[in-house]
């Protein structure tokens, strides 16, 4: 399907997940009101709709990322500053690359690969269907990114220990064991975060880099990389998540619509 037509149709889902099906009206509301309570019902209702428009258009660019050409996306996903990240990569070092649930992260399995030259390894949650999960993988992994599931985090982290590898990492997520999560200060509020980047930049010194993904327009995103720590022995435990969730807040609060507030990611208390 041409672009396009494909944001007609996305249109479509988007009146469809809003008006008719009313997807997780109340989670999302409910998570909008809560992070912000000096908006107005009107103020609510209007970043309400522009988020319906932002999930159907990641949902179909998700599924658009099967076909998409090596040329589509270096046209439409650029990294800004990719050379952030030469000093480590020189030194033979592996950085972790930590960012949201924020615009369209589906395509960054596909493009970093086609701009910086060194291996990437993004982590992922297996489908329970083993030949769609073969099938996800195959695909997404296509221009070069290596797909690890979630559960071989640490031995992808050992077996790669000593290269210089860049560690691809979703980090926003509500965790499932609430006692090793890092608890901090969230759009306000007191919110459980997964302890992985933090735990993997400490045990390997790895340095952090924060990804901002944003919608130029309609289809067109540019990713803003910066420096989170460079030596995580430096700082006291929790300070990496902290600087992680401050980074991403900051992001959110320049568009609200585009995270990804369908989740229930309050549901944990401490």
């Amino acid at each position: 399907m041409p672009f396009p037509l494909l944001y007609k149709f996305s249109d479509f889902l988007s009146f469809l997940l809003r008006r008719v099906l009313k997807y997780r009206k109340t989670v999302i509301v409910d998570n909008l009101k809560n992070s912000y309570p000096e908006m107005s019902e009107d103020e609510i209702q209007g970043i309400t709709k522009k988020f319906y428009l932002n999930l159907s258009d990641i949902t179909l660019e998700g599924i658009k990322a099967f076909t998409i050409s090596k040329k589509q996306v270096l046209a439409r996903y650029r990294i800004l500053d990719p050379e952030i990240l030469d000093p480590y990569l020189e030194a033979g070092q592996g950085v972790i690359i930590v960012t949201g649930h924020y615009g369209n992260w589906e395509w960054g399995a596909l493009s970093p690969p086609l701009q910086m030259p060194c291996k990437f390894i993004a982590f992922y949650k297996p489908l329970k269907n083993l030949q769609f999960d073969n099938f996800v993988r195959r695909n997404r992994s296509r221009f070069g990114t290596y797909l690890s599931p979630i559960r071989e985090t640490t031995k992808s982290f050992d077996n790669n220990r000593g290269h210089p590898v860049v560690y691809l990492m979703a980090a926003d997520q509500s965790p499932s064991n609430r006692e090793m999560a890092y608890w901090v200060n969230f759009l306000g509020r007191d919110t459980a975060f997964l302890h992985g980047p933090e735990k993997h930049a400490r045990i390997n010194n790895y340095p952090v880099v924060f990804t901002a993904i944003r919608r130029v327009k309609r289809g067109y995103y540019e990713l803003e990389l910066s420096k989170l720590v460079e030596d995580p022995s430096k700082y006291p435990d929790g300070e990496i998540t902290r600087r992680f969730a401050e980074q991403l807040e900051l992001l959110i609060r320049e568009d609200p619509a585009n995270w990804l507030w369908s989740h229930k990611r309050w549901k944990l208390t401490r």
